[in-house]
């Protein structure tokens, strides 16, 4: 029988990739419409960001959470929503002063960071467990601002998806499911390749497998040329997978992706290629501990 593997399509991301591929969705109907293609591609899991639609820079405003959300459900009320909380945690020291905030900064409170969360109610959102260099700005989520965001969470009945960017991110996620700020079984995604984290190669992904908790739920992906590489190798070792072009705008070499779809489509054929074949919205439930629908 074929190995069911669940696949997460990142649909928009929240860099200035727009610039460099228009297929990139930037107003929240175009969002919703390429979340709705790449279910119909394969993907289980659509993950979320939003846009400001008249100069594609990143949002965190609600109204735009909300279309996005209302014209996915409108749709398909069967793909998991997957809105992410990682907006709101860019710190940028200021020139003249370090200490305080310089342009590009947006960082804000965990209650305004999970508030989406709180008001739309997605089945996952994700919980990012880093504090990092994050190409050249400072990505801060300090203990303190995840147990506050992790109890949001889980007051609103969401399951976090835990993302990890190196090994002592899993070392701290573990030090809160100790706590009781995460549940078990947790849900991880391993996020390989991002200036400044731990790159996107075999040994790297079989080290950060290797450091998960023995009940934890994984998936994996890989930025750039890395994306479809880290598909194969999650898929083989047991693990789900993302695609998307918030990390990767290339179908091939020198070729841009013309939509999420094909993404996704790719992704779909290459687990073929494994006998793994793509979740169902349903399936992914079952795997990622999830409340079956009514």
């Amino acid at each position: 029988m074929s190995q069911k593997t669940v696949i997460t399509c990142a649909l928009t991301g929240s860099f200035d990739t727009t610039a460099k591929n228009p297929a990139v969705p930037v107003s929240p109907e175009a969002i919703a419409r390429s979340a709705l293609e790449a279910a119909e591609a394969g993907a289980a899991v659509v993950h979320i960001h939003v846009r400001h639609p008249d100069t594609a820079a990143p949002s965190m405003e609600f109204d735009h959470y909300r279309e996005v959300v209302e014209r996915i459900r409108a749709r398909n009320a069967d793909v998991i929503l997957n809105l992410t909380t990682g907006p709101g945690g860019r710190f940028v020291p200021g020139a003249a002063d370090p200490a305080a905030a310089g342009p590009g900064t947006t960082f804000v409170s965990p209650e305004v960071r999970t508030r989406h969360v709180s008001a739309l109610k997605p089945e996952l959102c994700t919980l990012d467990v880093a504090t990092m260099n994050f190409g050249e700005h400072l990505f801060l989520n300090t203990p303190a601002h995840l147990r506050a965001m992790a109890e949001t969470i889980r007051t609103a009945g969401v399951r976090p998806e835990i993302e990890v960017f190196d090994l002592g991110h899993i070392a701290l996620a573990r030090h809160l499911i100790a706590e009781g700020h995460l549940a078990a079984p947790p849900l991880f995604q391993i996020c390989l390749g991002i200036p400044w984290g731990a790159p996107a190669d075999p040994e790297t992904l079989v080290q950060m497998r290797a450091r998960l908790p023995a009940d934890a739920v994984w998936s994996a992906f890989g930025i750039g040329r890395a994306e479809f590489p880290m598909v194969a190798l999650a898929a083989s070792m047991g693990g789900n997978v993302r695609v998307g072009l918030e990390d990767n705008l290339y179908l091939a070499r020198g070729k841009l992706a013309p939509n999420n779809a094909a993404l996704v489509e790719k992704a779909v054929t290459l687990l073929s290629l494994l006998d793994c074949a793509p979740a169902t919205p349903d399936e992914a439930r079952a795997i990622f501990h999830l409340p079956a629908r009514d």
